[in-house]
């Protein structure tokens, strides 16, 4: 799949290392209390990440938004299915990511 249509460059960098399943390289992206919620409901992130990377990731992105923080498209996990899915990525001023918000997309 062919992430250079993201045009946030750290959104861009969270996606490549959730496709490449590359931990060291996802969590530098994010703060130390980097929040993530899905489908509302707030969740671990570390804990997810650590069991979502490899086993998950985008087969297409079909739409982006807001700047390039709102992605949209067709997702495969392991443990779910296929599915469509949204991330949105909040970006402090320092340029990590303080807060993802994931969870299926009716587009």
């Amino acid at each position: 799949m062919n992430t250079a249509i993201i045009t946030n460059r750290v959104a861009k960098e969270a996606i490549d290392a959730l496709q490449a399943g590359d931990k060291n390289a996802w969590f530098k992206l994010f703060t130390v209390d980097a929040l993530l919620f899905d489908d509302g409901n707030k969740i671990d992130f570390k804990g997810f990440s650590e069991s979502a990377l490899g086993h998950e990731r985008f087969t297409s992105i079909d739409k982006i938004e807001n700047e390039g923080l709102s992605l949209y498209g067709k997702f495969h996990s392991d443990k779910w299915g296929n599915f469509k899915t949204y991330f949105k990525f909040h970006i402090n001023s320092s340029g990590k990511i303080q807060r993802l918000e994931i969870g299926q997309a009716d587009y």
